[in-house]
This record gives C-alpha cells, sequence and structure tokens, in this order.
C-alpha cells in the first residue's frame, strides 16, 4: 500500500469512528433519558455535547500537529477517544455522561482535519473527486451499521456498551497512526509554526457554546430568558471574533475562504441534507420507539435502508461530477432528500413499513448525493496551506450542522406540541424540515460562474 492510501486509511478509519460516535447512542437515546430520569429533548445533548467539544477543538488541530507532530497528535487522539469511551459506559449520573462525551469528542476532534489536510494535499486534481467518494463510501459503514448494532445492544444488553463497542476501533486507529504517518514534515513545521490565537479560539468557542445552549433550551421548552441570552451572547461573541479577525496576524478561523463559492454553497448543503437529517433521524427514533412502539433494532434497520440508497447515489456521483458538475449534482439531491422527509409525514402507524423504508431509501439518495457532492467541491479550489485552513472551517461547520440541526427541529417539534397532539406535532415537524431541506437551492448560481472547477 503506498504511503498515500495509507494516509487515506488512517483519516477514513477515524472518520467511521467519528460517524459511530453520532449514529450509535442516537438509537439508544429512550433508554438512556428512562435510566437517568431526564427529558427526551435534554437527552439529545448526549451527542451535543460529543459535537461541541469536536468543534471547538478543530481549530487548534492544525497547530497542536505543527508543533507536536502529526503521528503523535493522531495517535494520543484515538487513545483518548477510547479511555473516555470507557467512561461515559461507567458514567453514573446524566451530567457525568455530558462531562465524558465532552471529552470524548474534545480527543476526536483532532483527527479528522489534520487527516482529511494529508489525505487530499496527497490527492491532487480529479483525484479529489476518487478520494472524496472513497471518504464518504467507507464512512457510510458507520451510519448503516452502527444503529442497527445499537439497537441490537439496547434489545439484548445495556445502552453502556454502545460506547464500550468503538474502543477496538480507535486502539486499532492509534496503531495505524504510529506505525504509518511520517511524522517529518510535522517536525520541519515545528520552529516556523505560529503561536495558536487564544483570544481567537475563546471567541470560537463561546460563540458555539453559546448557540448551541441557546437553541437547545429553546428546543427542550425552556424559552425563557437563559435561553435567549445565550443567543444574545453566542451573536455578540461571533461579532467580536468578526473584528478580532481584521485586526489579528494569524486568526484562528480563516473567515477569507468563506469567500470561495464552493466552500459556502457546500457548507449551506450540508445544513440543509445531513444536517436536517440528524434532527429528522432523532425525532424518528422517539417517534418510532415511543408512539409507534416499534423495538430498537428495528428502528436501526431503518439507517440500513438509508445506507443502501446513499451507496449508490455516492458511487454514482464518483463517476458524474467531473461530467455533470456539482450544481445538478446539490439540485437532485436535495430534492431526492426532502422528498424522502416528506414520506415522514404520512406515517402514523407501525403498519406503515413500506412508507418508512421508501422514505429512508430517498434520504438516503439525497443524503448521499448531497453529502459527497458537497465533501469534494468544498475543498476544490485550495491547495497547501490554505487547504489545512479550509479543512478546519469545514469541519466546524460539518459539526455544527450535525448539532443545528438536532437542536432546531427539537425546537419546531415542541412549538407544535404545545397546539396539537404529538403525533400530529411529528408529523408537521418533518414537512418544515422537508421544506427546509431546499432553501440552497437558491445558492447554486453562485457556482455556475466559475465554470470548469465546478461544472
Amino acid at each position: 500500500m503506498t504511503y498515500r492510501y495509507r494516509i487515506a486509511t488512517v483519516f477514513l478509519l477515524g472518520f467511521f469512528i467519528d460517524c459511530v460516535n453520532i449514529f450509535m447512542p442516537v438509537v439508544a437515546l429512550p433508554r438512556m433519558a428512562a435510566e437517568f430520569q431526564t427529558a427526551s429533548a435534554h437527552s439529545a445533548w448526549v451527542g451535543n455535547a460529543s459535537i461541541l467539544g469536536l468543534t471547538l477543538v478543530i481549530p487548534l488541530s492544525t497547530w497542536l500537529a505543527s508543533r507536536w507532530g502529526v503521528r503523535r497528535v493522531l495517535t494520543a487522539s484515538m487513545l483518548a477517544f477510547a479511555l473516555f469511551a470507557w467512561a461515559c459506559a461507567e458514567a453514573s449520573s446524566f451530567g457525568a455522561l455530558l462531562g465524558w462525551r465532552f471529552a470524548q469528542g474534545v480527543a476526536g476532534g483532532l483527527l479528522i482535519p489534520v487527516g482529511q489536510a494529508m489525505a487530499f494535499n496527497l490527492f491532487q486534481g480529479q483525484e479529489r473527486a476518487r478520494i472524496s467518494t472513497l471518504v464518504m463510501a467507507v464512512a457510510l459503514l458507520a451510519p448503516a451499521l452502527s444503529p442497527m448494532l445499537g439497537g441490537w445492544i439496547v434489545d439484548h444488553s445495556t445502552w453502556r456498551w454502545v460506547f464500550l463497542a468503538t474502543i477496538p476501533l480507535s486502539l486499532l486507529a492509534a496503531a495505524l497512526a504510529w506505525h504509518w504517518v511520517r511524522d517529518a514534515p510535522a517536525k520541519a513545521e515545528q520552529s516556523a509554526a505560529p503561536r495558536p490565537d487564544i483570544l481567537g479560539l475563546l471567541l470560537i468557542s463561546a460563540a458555539l457554546a453559546c448557540a448551541l445552549v441557546g437553541m437547545s433550551l429553546y428546543g427542550a421548552g425552556q424559552a425563557g430568558a437563559v435561553a435567549l441570552l445565550s443567543l444574545v451572547a453566542g451573536s455578540v461573541c461571533a461579532a467580536l471574533y468578526g473584528r478580532h479577525y481584521r485586526r489579528a496576524a494569524n486568526a484562528i478561523v480563516d473567515l477569507r475562504l468563506l469567500q470561495n463559492p464552493g466552500l459556502q454553497v457546500s457548507m449551506a448543503v450540508y445544513y440543509a441534507v445531513p444536517g436536517v437529517f440528524t434532527g429528522v433521524n432523532l425525532l424518528s427514533i422517539f417517534y418510532l420507539q415511543g408512539s409507534l412502539q416499534l423495538r430498537a433494532e428495528t428502528t436501526g434497520m431503518f439507517m440500513l435502508v438509508y445506507a443502501c440508497g446513499a451507496l449508490l447515489a455516492m458511487l454514482a456521483c464518483g463517476r458524474a461530477y467531473n461530467r455533470v458538475g456539482a450544481p445538478a449534482l446539490f439540485l437532485l439531491g436535495m430534492l431526492l432528500h426532502s422528498l424522502g422527509i416528506a414520506c415522514l409525514v404520512w406515517v402514523d402507524s407501525a403498519r406503515d413499513m413500506g412508507l418508512l423504508v421508501m422514505a429512508y431509501g430517498l434520504m438516503g439518495l439525497g443524503g448521499g448525493m448531497g453529502s459527497n457532492t458537497a465533501q469534494t467541491t468544498a475543498l476544490l479550489g485550495f491547495d497547501g496551506e490554505d487547504t489545512h485552513k479550509a479543512s478546519v472551517l469545514w469541519n466546524i461547520n460539518r459539526q455544527m450542522a450535525f448539532s443545528v440541526g438536532a437542536a432546531l427541529l427539537l425546537l419546531v417539534f415542541n412549538l407544535f406540541l404545545y397546539r396539537v397532539d404529538m403525533v400530529r406535532a411529528y408529523q408537521l415537524t418533518f414537512a418544515v424540515a422537508a421544506m427546509a431541506g431546499l432553501l440552497p437551492i437558491l445558492q447554486l448560481r453562485s457556482l455556475r460562474t466559475r465554470k470548469g472547477l465546478y461544472e
């Protein structure tokens, strides 16, 4: 195996573990909520805490890799991830579980942007589309298998094993990183590595954390002064970072790169497709297990249908991207994804299995097409150091999309729940989600000005 494919393998395995860490615990949320006697909306923080920790450490990942060496950082990342997975499984309270999930996110957040930037710098030109397809296709095994495995674990054992199950893969990733990654490039850059932008990191961290807390409080039906204050504080911190960025010589997040139309559109599509799907899937699990009384293992199997559709779409994108172009693939992906969500509006009985299969199949086709196209397009216009900086922005956006999608749809669901019965509230929320998934269509025109790159 050549060196670039070894690097791609380490990144793929880390990305796979990241996806498992997101999707497997979701199936177990109803059991966690019951054991710790917490509201279903609050249980979403089992995912949010991990995503928040992962998001906050992403801006530091490149600096840490240049300062301490890529091999050490990637190996330590996966070892710490395994340790905190064990701590999550041993948690005796909901607060302790959230704390360990945050720490687990911090540990896992070091591998993804560094590994992605290394892999994408080793695959140039049209090879980027191929490696993107490989990345998304291999990582697709996580949402395909982990919910079904998680459901089987929950039905036959305890939810704590959904965390323990990730430990062997994390240890394998640590071993591969230690034996395969060459540390020489990182050491050569060590003396030239600038000091991290601590003030910028604090402002970015505060903005993301306040925004998530505010949206989650509203989503949990606690729309009060604290939630509003959190959202306002997040907006203020974001504005302060914008001011800091214009003055800082080496700001931790390079907002200049947002002028790239491919990155702009890809970020928007990620909120509208994987982000919206995260919220839809979370609500669907509670709807199917709570209102329709389906088993956890059965609800997990619908993700296998989703994965089959996504795999077909990703394989097609790998062949069609350089011939059809990003705008057409984005458009078709969003339409199929929203059509699948719309099918959930008509599900009101455990007997509607055909409709559920159709819904998850269409969401898989659209989600795979939208995600794969976004993964390819986001970093297509960057090279060298800009690839690392763009990878930081892209991965912050990717992680935030999952949390924002879940928080906003929980908010919408609770607003409907005040006015209609629970089943109708779920159905109306799915309808809103289907419409929200089409919003980035308005931005596709910007890609048509870059012929030869995106078309």
